[in-house]
């Protein structure tokens, strides 16, 4: 952890935006300095409600405060690209909200700017960075060979074409706002499967609204992921191994506890709770990167988060 506090800006006003200022509240490893806006006005709103001191009416204002250390993402998806694109030439290092771009073309892109200039960037999967899909990792090797994993993420939300989630030019959708916490959760576990498969349900706007995944790995291991616009799932995951299976309580992407199955004694429960949204772990392992002159993290690199993208472009072209 550094001695004096990340100084972030956020570039965006929406609800993950607002999320990550207040858990930042929860750590001593980062303040919000600044947030940045397409308007003054909720550039200001947003300021006023959480006590940032400067605020911006442009992503370009944001991207260029001396005072800010590292700009936080936190746009529509469609804007990802060209807001992290932004923060890079001016230098600053990023952290981008997920699904980090729209497809794997505009993720390399900024990976190769990212590399050329020397500068932090990572994806916001903060799911990477929590204790108990820390300690999940840490159990791997105690499954014997993974032979399925399976992943869920359904919410219900009303049909509204305004709304982002049904909004085409929003870079709406299941598969891009839920669906990467299965398909991010099955690379972690199995890395870029060699097969995919994949099925859509459409909404009424022609975005997906229920989108499911069957992917194949040269292991023989599969992973059988699904996500939905209309309905509140389990939003359960599991890891099921030769000599045994975890299986992580809903939402598994938030923190939550799990159990520990063996094929053979007793079952082991560890159980996890968590101040906030948990969006600050995230926070502090930035800092700490950060702080020991790293460009990438280890936990979320960003070879994985091409391979994640190529993966989400491979499901929308195996719809059936």
């Amino acid at each position: 952890m550094t001695d004096k506090p990340l100084r972030w800006g956020i570039m965006g006003t929406g609800g993950i935006a607002g999320a990550f200022a207040e858990d930042l509240k929860l750590t001593d490893s980062g303040v919000v300095a600044a947030v940045g806006s397409r308007t003054a006005e909720s550039a200001g709103a947003f300021a006023e409600q959480r006590g940032i001191p400067t605020r911006h009416g442009s992503y370009e204002a944001l991207a260029n405060d001396p005072d800010v250390d590292i700009v936080y993402v936190a746009t529509p998806h469609p804007l990802h690209h060209g807001n992290a694109r932004l923060a890079l030439e001016a230098g600053k290092p990023v952290l981008v909200e997920k699904p980090f771009t729209m497809n794997a073309e505009e993720a390399r892109d900024l990976v190769a700017l990212a590399r050329e200039r020397d500068l932090f960037l990572m994806e916001a999967m903060w799911t990477r960075f929590l204790p108990h899909i820390r300690h999940v990792r840490e159990l791997l090797p105690s499954l014997g060979d993974v032979v399925t994993v399976t992943a869920d993420h359904g919410q219900w939300f009303a049909e509204d074409p305004a709304f982002r989630l049904f909004a085409p030019g929003l870079g709406g959708g299941a598969l891009l706002d839920l669906g990467i916490y299965p398909v991010s959760f099955a690379s972690m576990v199995l890395g870029a499967p060699d097969r995919v498969a994949a099925m859509v349900t459409p909404a009424f706007t022609g975005v997906d609204a229920q989108t499911s995944m069957l992917f194949g790995y040269a292991s023989g291991a599969q992973a059988v992921l699904s996500c939905t616009l209309s309905a509140v799932s389990p939003t359960t995951a599991s890891i099921v191994g030769t000599d045994a299976r975890i299986e992580i309580d809903g939402p598994f992407y938030a923190p939550a506890s799990f159990t520990l199955i063996p094929r053979e004694g007793e079952r082991s429960r560890f159980e996890y709770l968590d101040e906030g949204r948990g969006l600050r772990h995230q926070a502090d392992e930035v800092a700490r990167l950060l702080a020991a002159g790293e460009t990438e993290s280890a936990l979320m690199s960003l070879d994985e988060t091409v391979a994640i993208m190529t993966t989400m472009d491979r499901v929308l072209t195996a719809v059936e």
